[in-house]
């Protein structure tokens, strides 16, 4: 069976020159090292440390936020961080646009937020981009990953190892991939 070339990927045609990640190349290239150093780096459980480098990098963080040991972080100066956040292990927050973490939410270890994915539908395989926020309250489950352009509601949960590919509705627990209502999330104090 003969393929159209016309219907293959020509990787060597990709061009993102579009994309600004907001930065110099003299400030990304610190920031590589000052992340590998401190931020995915297993012997570093110190979270002021991190929070007072994340500032010094352009992002906004709250109060009491906790950023646990081996967590990488795209861009911080794409960041905003709200009171009393926490982000757990191995947490890849793949920044290529903004991210907002409002107050009081989890991200718990291994998760994933990806703001950036390629359009499979081109030959050219285009850079795609959107800004993810989860709002105040919202639980990313361990191993979960939220995808670009997702906003997770307020109070919302996205159970373990399910993947978010369209916006959560607030006080709602979602699993799966693609990640689906499951039940509300009812509160007790």
């Amino acid at each position: 069976m003969a393929i159209d070339p016309i219907l293959k990927v020509k990787l060597s045609s990709f061009n993102n020159s579009w994309y600004n990640p907001g930065a110099g190349v003299l400030k990304r290239t610190i920031w590589y090292f000052v992340n590998i150093l401190f931020f995915l780096n297993p012997l570093n459980p110190v979270s002021s440390i991190k929070v007072v480098l994340l500032r010094l990098f352009g992002a906004k963080v709250g109060a009491g936020v906790v950023i646990k040991p081996s967590v990488n972080i795209k861009y911080p100066w794409l960041l905003e961080v709200g009171d009393h956040v926490w982000i757990g292990e191995y947490v890849w927050i793949d920044n290529l646009v903004k991210v907002k973490l409002e107050s009081n939410t989890t991200v718990s270890q291994g998760a994933m937020l990806l703001t950036g994915s390629h359009d499979y539908k081109r030959s050219t395989f285009d850079l795609l981009t959107g800004e993810i926020t989860v709002a105040e309250g919202a639980w990313v489950g361990a191993k979960a990953v939220v995808c670009p352009g997702v906003v997770c509601g307020t109070h919302s949960v996205l159970a373990a190892g399910s993947v978010a590919t369209k916006d959560l509705e607030p006080y709602t627990i979602y699993q799966g991939n693609p990640a689906e209502p499951k039940r509300e999330r009812k509160m007790i104090a």
